[in-house]
């Protein structure tokens, strides 16, 4: 009999219970049913991709926040910031708004899911109405199954593709909400879930760090910028550059580092009784701005006033295409007679302008205004120096050169009364003649250096020096002038009053209305008149045209006697002629001004004449 352990035993009946249970033990369980078991492998494989699928989403979400914070311009991050957000939640369209510096409105929208061409035809994009604006006025995530069901919602514009589900999470930067993420249309006809919100709010959070960090950068980075505008500005006005240039690039500069269309910079200058007027523009058209009176109650008539930057909607120009946010940033504090505005205006959809970037405008324009200063006083300071050069060639001309010809004079005259012969008589009698024209002369030229004398004032060669080139600024080019004869003495007063009206009334005119390249100015005056021409090469005179201030032109000439026309000029361009005469020059020459030099010829006087101012 085999043991009880071996494999072939199978027992007698007598063995233990304990045995028999073992045995029966080996005997096969009763099946389980088929479907049972196939519900829970469904449940595990479930179970096993939601698993997989959360840890997919949180590394996807993961890359989202490397991308996002991996760059540092403003714009390139918000883009990504939006398409990263459609990307985690399968939306199908996303877009980031920012909230604008009131608070209440969106200053810029960035779109994902839309092309260019629908953009395009919807036009404006949101300005934070509506349903969009729900999240402004309560940032907190806000899901909705069906965007028409929000009683804040009311409706799309037209060419605006139809959306159903939404999706909107706040995007705080330090504590402060930045602006708005708007998701629509989860792929697949679903809805976002609270999966979706939390999965947006995590990346709501890395966006606020990732804008932050943009912001600062950008903001040290235009630091920079401006402090080298101001570094640049000021070298070109201490190395002497010409006012027009230094304010060109004052303007360029500002315009550049704002990222404005336009840029301008308006002055009061003397004689225009406290007006604005554009003195130098850049971009656009820019030839029709320059020269332009701005009106009072505009934001650069109130800067000026203020001396406080003002923001306005509109640009100054009116006829600019696409006006956008603009601002007026006084040069200086607005009590100086040298101060001005500096003008900038975005290109039309630009944002306005920031407060920081206010700050920064108004610390630029105020360190240029002060090198501008700086540059007056040291240009005031050579005109000193000038001056005093001028007294110093007046005196030697005087004690040198007359004193020689008078001595020569009085020499001829001595000898012609010993000379018998008729006809060198005469030739000496004509050498002392021109020998006391060449005095006259001298005397004049003396008289037109002293420009300061505390009588006579400036004469009028050195007024229609100054005229001119205060025109070159409005003008964008120096006018060419020419002048002949004895302007500065044989010119009443009167008459060159008259003379300088018309010529600020003429160079103003073209500067507002000729768009000329080239303008000359030729002043003469001869022993019977006194002559004004003034020409260009722009676009001549309309038809009919009959301006006010040419009229006045005619009525000064009239009443000195003398005449004014104009017309084309022999190149095209326009020519304007005013003349006076001069048939009482003889008394009212330099000997009968106050304070005037002595101009009696060699031949009548004993003894030579004073010096100028005596002596």
């Amino acid at each position: 009999m085999p043991p009880a352990d071996h494999p072939g035993y199978a027992g007698t009946g007598d063995e233990p219970a304990a045995r028999r249970k073992a045995v029966s033990a080996q005997e096969p369980l009763p099946p389980v049913p088929q479907l049972r078991l196939d519900e829970l492998l469904d449940e595990l494989q479930v179970r096993i991709n939601s698993a997989r699928g959360t840890r997919d989403r949180v590394h996807s979400l993961l890359q989202a926040v490397v991308s996002v914070g991996s760059g540092l311009d403003l714009h390139q991050v918000l883009h990504r910031i939006a398409e990263a957000a459609a990307f985690l939640v399968d939306a199908e369209y996303a877009a980031l708004g920012v909230i604008g510096p009131d608070g209440r409105t969106l200053s810029q929208f960035l779109t994902v899911g839309l092309s260019h061409e629908e953009v395009e035809r919807i036009g404006h994009l949101p300005s934070g109405h509506g349903l969009l604006g729900e999240l402004i006025r309560n940032p907190e995530p806000l899901r909705l199954s069906d965007i028409k069901q929000h009683p804040a919602s009311y409706g799309f514009p037209a060419h605006h593709p139809p959306m159903r589900s939404f999706l909107g999470v706040p995007v705080r930067v330090r504590d402060k909400v930045y602006g708005n993420l708007y998701l629509t249309d989860k792929r697949g006809g679903r809805e976002f879930d609270a999966e979706d919100e939390a999965v947006i709010s995590t990346l709501a959070v890395a966006a606020g760090v990732a804008v932050d960090n943009a912001r600062l950068y950008a903001s040290a980075r235009r630091r920079q910028q401006w402090l080298r505008a101001n570094a640049e500005v000021t070298s070109s006005l201490l190395s002497g550059s010409p006012r027009g240039e230094v304010l060109d690039l004052i303007a360029r500069r500002a315009g550049d580092i704002a990222g404005a269309a336009l840029a301008d910079v308006a002055v009061c200058p003397a004689g225009e009784g406290g007006d604005l007027v554009v003195e130098l523009a850049t971009g656009g058209d820019a030839r029709a701005r320059r020269g332009t009176v701005i009106a009072d109650g505009t934001p650069a008539a109130s800067a000026l006033r203020t001396g406080t930057p003002v923001a306005g909607p509109q640009t100054e120009d009116p006829a600019a295409p696409g006006p956008g946010p603009s601002i007026a940033v006084p040069l200086g504090d607005g009590r100086s007679q040298r101060g001005g505005v500096l003008l900038l205006t975005r290109p039309e959809g630009g944002t306005p302008f920031t407060p920081e970037e206010t700050e920064a405008l108004l610390t630029y324009a105020g360190q240029a205004a002060l090198a501008l200063e700086l540059a007056d006083r040291r240009r005031d300071a050579e005109h000193l120096i000038l001056l005093e050069d001028r007294d110093r060639i007046a005196r030697d001309l005087h004690d040198l050169a007359i004193q020689r010809l008078f001595a020569t004079g009085m020499t001829l005259q001595s000898a012609a009364r010993l000379v018998e012969h008729p006809g060198a008589v005469e030739r000496l009698e004509r050498a002392v003649t021109d020998l006391d024209e060449t005095i006259r002369i001298i005397r004049s030229t003396i008289f037109g250096l002293r420009v300061h004398d505390e009588h006579s004032g400036a004469g009028l060669r050195s007024r229609a020096t100054a005229a001119v080139g205060e025109a070159a600024a409005a003008l964008g080019f120096p006018p060419r002038l020419s002048m002949e004869g004895l302007l500065d003495t044989d010119v009443p007063a009167r008459t060159a009053d008259d003379i300088m009206a018309a010529l600020t009334e003429l160079l103003s005119n073209a500067a507002r209305h000729a768009h000329a390249t080239r303008v000359d100015v030729r002043l003469r005056a001869s022993a019977d008149d006194v002559e004004l021409i003034v020409s260009d090469d722009g676009r001549g005179l309309p038809a009919g045209c009959e301006r006010s201030g040419l009229h006045n032109l005619a009525e000064r000439a009239d009443k000195a006697g003398g005449g004014f026309r104009s017309g084309p000029g022999p190149e095209g361009g326009a020519r304007f002629v005013w003349h006076a005469p001069l048939q009482h020059t003889a008394r009212t020459g330099p000997a009968d001004r106050p304070g005037a030099p002595d101009v009696r010829p060699v031949s009548s006087a004993g003894s030579p004449p004073p010096a100028p101012g005596g002596s």
